[in-house]
This record gives structure tokens, C-alpha cells and sequence, in this order.
């Protein structure tokens, strides 16, 4: 059974966003890391990089595919989680934990308000 904490936001594309801003901590499901597999490898974006909702931002490479890592939101990458070089696994052992992806600053007038809430992104989970 999957979880999905009720304190944070969804995409339709399994990310998740905690807090509202300005800076927001972005990472996968654990629907989206259990689809994956065993993650061996991440590609993050860096410090500084802007990237845009919707647009590919990153990828995780599985032991059965690569699957890109859409931008949530728009905004400035503040940083990303150096502790998943060496331990891409934490992306599946601890997706709501230590396996976060990074941190963005949100675009001006960017709100987390249009992403999913827990139930809104269960849902999609169904169909």
C-alpha cells in the first residue's frame, strides 16, 4: 500500500512539493518510486538552474528504465540532495524522507495552490 501524506502537493506526473513558499522541497511519490524499481542513478538539476512547470528538470535511471523528473513548479533551484549521488536507493527507501530530490525558490506569483492535494492526487492514482 502507498502512501501519500496529506501536508503535501502533487502533479499528475507523481512529484510532490512540501511548503509554500518561498523555498519548497520537491521530490517523487512513493507510487512513482514503487512504478520505478530500484533506483541506481539520479540526475538532478543544479544550484542556480531555472526550470519551469511541466518541463523535464532531471531524470532517475532504474534498473528498468529512465524516466524523467518533471518541474512541479516554475522558479530558481536552490539545491539539490548531494546525499543521493552515492545513495540513489534513499529515493526509494525514503521518497517523503531523506530521498528528496531539491529545493527550488518559486517563480514570482507561483503557487503551490494549483497542484494536487492528497486526495486529488490519490484519485489519479485510479484511473
Amino acid at each position: 500500500m502507498t502512501t501519500t501524506p496529506e501536508d503535501l502537493k502533487y502533479t499528475s506526473e507523481h512529484e510532490w512539493v512540501r511548503g509554500t513558499g518561498p523555498v519548497v522541497q520537491v521530490g517523487i511519490t512513493d507510487f512513482a518510486q514503487d512504478s520505478l524499481g530500484d533506483i541506481v542513478f539520479v540526475t538532478l538539476p543544479k544550484p542556480g538552474d531555472a526550470i519551469t512547470e511541466g518541463e523535464p528538470c532531471g531524470e532517475l535511471e532504474s534498473t528498468k528504465s529512465v524516466s524523467d523528473i518533471y518541474a512541479p513548479v516554475t522558479g530558481t533551484v536552490t539545491e539539490a540532495n548531494a546525499a543521493l549521488e552515492a545513495n540513489p536507493e534513499l529515493v526509494n527507501s525514503e521518497p517523503y524522507g531523506e530521498g528528496w530530490l531539491f529545493k527550488v525558490e518559486l517563480g514570482e506569483g507561483v503557487s503551490v495552490d494549483v497542484l494536487l492535494d492528497a486526495a486529488g492526487y490519490t484519485a489519479t492514482l485510479g484511473s
